[in-house]
């Protein structure tokens, strides 16, 4: 009798769906910090930027106490893995290589990629124009692999946050940084510190460098938390919430195809 009814039960729990599946209470979320207007710190040290109030607004519509954890970007998928937080809501791009390591929410937006280099600069964006040029990009993004995989010939430049790569291109040490439009439109060229600076180039978009949207990583073990993000994220995209939040950060609807 015992037996049957363990199995009975056993029975229930696996055909409980994954995204009623119990949260962490707090569930934690990590950010970069550094990734205006996305994420960043303000004057107080709190995290601020289109992505918290984004998350804030899931956390309500997931009924999830939600807190937050600042993690440089270096670490940010390691320190998931280590378990010192739940989650990842840092503008971290869904991959093919990074699914090998852990689990993505749908996309929550996206944005291509672009150069930036200085008005004066006679620089044209090509694979030939930029043989020997000095270029920059934060590491370990797609930005990066790109480069190293089609841009080979350029003297690549690797920055722990864009913050760095920005200060670089302003000094002179850097001819060319690649970051994604929005954030460097909002974080840099509408600053007055990029006022002497511009896009140039195309557009870059390839799935294959830049994936399918920035989506919520979790642990591989934790698809019931992606899945639960990724209802929210419908939520908040068909009631509205999403629409005014991106107005406020950006003016328009960062989403993406």
């Amino acid at each position: 009798m015992r037996t049957t009814v363990s199995l009975i039960l056993g029975t229930l729990l696996l055909a409980i769906p994954a995204s009623a599946q119990e949260l962490p209470n707090p569930l934690r979320i990590a950010t970069e910090g550094a990734y205006a207007p996305f994420n960043y710190l303000d004057d107080e040290g709190k995290v601020q930027g289109f992505e918290i109030d984004l998350a804030r607004a899931m956390c309500d519509e997931i009924g999830a106490n939600c807190e937050f954890a600042v993690q440089d970007w270096d670490g940010i998928i390691p320190g998931l893995l280590a378990q010192k937080y739940d989650a990842i809501i840092a503008s971290l791009y869904i991959t093919d290589e990074r699914r090998e390591r852990i689990t993505f929410s749908d996309k929550y937006y996206q944005v291509p990629a672009r150069f930036v280099v200085p008005k004066a600069s006679t620089l044209e964006i090509s694979r030939e124009a930029m043989q020997g040029k000095v270029v920059g990009t934060q590491r370990a993004t797609s930005f990066e692999r790109f480069m190293r995989d089609e841009m080979a010939g350029i003297d690549l430049r690797v920055y722990a946050t864009m913050e760095e790569a920005y200060l670089d291109l302003q000094s002179g040490r850097v001819d060319a940084i690649m970051a994604d439009v929005v954030a460097a439109s909002e974080g840099f060229l509408k600053t007055p510190e990029g006022e002497g600076f511009e896009f140039r180039g195309p557009e870059y978009t390839g799935a294959k460098w830049f994936g399918y949207g920035a989506g919520v990583g979790v642990r591989k073990e934790d698809a019931h938390i992606a899945d639960a993000f990724s209802d929210a994220i419908a939520k908040v995209r068909a009631d509205g919430t999403y629409q005014k939040i991106s107005e406020k950060w950006f003016g328009f609807d960062v989403y993406g195809e």
